[in-house]
């Protein structure tokens, strides 16, 4: 009856928004819902049941990736047009992340069957299973494994922070078991996403809609510092091998690399471990994060050659040893034109404030745009605020992504439906 009374009741992003928020409630408005837990599988199946009441017809693939589809009168016409952003959530992040343009897509689609009936071209609406890399170490899981750029993982080698593997984690919830579709898809001609802008750019300059004109590139390192453990109290400087020193060094080191080389490089340092994690003893081993991100491909490989460097040397002075793991290695995307121009003209149509803009954050339009021709909209974050339960956007921009993306989606779809035999049939 709850879900019943959702579909009947929900004429806002808003409401949506709310609903999906208590599966994984971390607080009043924060979430965790981590790829392959409890909260994450309820929340697919929860929409599974709402997709099936709004005449979308819901299927998983084999990873946990959802779809509502909706197929076209055309039926030479094999391509879809997939809309939609990732159901996984950062670790006490907030309810629009990611969510927003699942809600977005949901509703867009939904109005666009209740007013014009079946397009011409099929659409998918997606709750894409993972985007994130909070749990694994590993970033776009559902997206990866649709453009089949995740083809030669091996997933029985990543573990979480409980040493559960990726496969593991998988099989419990039914997948990667063939019981569902594969999920690669060759069969796509379009990527449409919305999501909330997490900067402040948007909002400081009073504009309703940006239009990603390019995503930055993005490496993600694990780098563990080993050293050696001795008494806090009776190991003299001079003769200490800390691991925490030297991590501290290259964190440090790191940041002035990335000032230096270029306004727009930003490396951040988010995730910090230590053993024995004891005051009294010297550290043996530091492991830490580091995020390094650049428009440009020429530039991310400069910073990881001087950062290479630096580690030699520090290897060759403090005598710890230093290991590297990049582990994400995203290209620079372009978006793709004719769907930036088209996204501007229906903002201007629409009479929303619009500004072209680049995506410092990385998304799974990312991934689908070296695929298919691809799109990605922003709306603004209040106070630049995001993965944080104080996250907000407020209600008339959230309706704003939506308007644009129906624009966007009736353009694609239907458009020339006129020239095909009217099947407004849901059936």
């Amino acid at each position: 009856m709850k879900q019943q009374s959702l579909l009947n009741q929900s004429t806002t992003v808003q409401s949506i928004l709310d609903w999906l928020h208590t599966f994984g409630k971390s607080s009043d408005t924060g979430n965790t819902r981590l790829l392959y837990s409890n909260d994450w599988m309820n929340a697919q199946n929860a929409l599974f049941d709402q997709f099936q009441q709004s005449s979308l017809t819901p299927y998983f693939d084999d990873v946990g990736n959802l779809f509502g589809r909706v197929e076209g009168i055309n039926r030479n016409h094999k391509e879809a047009i997939l809309v939609g952003s990732h159901i996984d959530t950062v670790i006490d992040g907030g309810k629009y992340d990611g969510v927003y343009g699942i809600a977005a897509a949901w509703i867009a689609v939904r109005e666009l069957l209740e007013q014009h009936g079946r397009p011409l071209q099929t659409i998918e609406v997606a709750s894409l299973c993972e985007e994130e890399g909070s749990r694994f170490p590993l970033t776009f899981w559902g997206s990866g494994n649709i453009t089949n750029k995740h083809k030669q993982i091996v997933s029985t080698e990543i573990v979480d922070h409980e040493d559960v593997s990726l496969y593991s984690a998988m099989i419990e919830k039914g997948f990667g078991l063939g019981r569902y579709p594969q999920p690669y898809r060759g069969d796509l001609s379009h990527f449409l996403e919305v999501h909330i802008e997490q900067g402040c750019v948007l909002e400081q300059d009073h504009q309703d809609i940006g239009i990603v004109q390019s995503i930055v590139g993005q490496r993600r390192y694990t780098i563990v510092v080993n050293g050696k453990s001795d008494h806090a109290g009776t190991t003299p400087m001079n003769r200490r091998v800390d691991a925490m020193e030297s991590a501290a060094s290259l964190m440090t080191s790191f940041t002035q690399i990335a000032r230096r080389l270029d306004d727009d490089l930003v490396s951040t340092v988010g995730k910090i471990e230590a053993k024995p994690n004891t005051p009294n003893v010297i550290c043996h081993q530091v492991t830490f994060s580091l995020d390094v991100r650049h428009p440009s491909v020429t530039t991310l490989e400069l910073y990881e050659q001087e950062m290479n460097t630096l580690i030699a040397q520090l290897e060759r002075e403090k005598r710890v040893n230093v290991h590297v793991n990049r582990w994400t290695n995203v290209k620079p995307v372009n978006m793709d034109a004719s769907l930036v121009e088209l996204a501007y003209k229906e903002s201007e149509r629409l009479n929303y404030q619009t500004k072209f803009m680049h995506s410092g954050a990385g998304h799974d339009a990312q991934i689908f745009g070296t695929h298919c021709k691809t799109s990605l909209l922003f709306v603004p974050s209040k106070d630049g605020i995001s993965h944080s339960p104080k996250e907000f956007t407020a209600e008339h921009h959230l309706r704003a992504g939506v308007d644009v993306l129906k624009s966007m989606i009736y353009t694609l779809a239907y458009e020339k439906r006129s020239s095909y035999h009217d099947e407004s049939s849901l059936s």
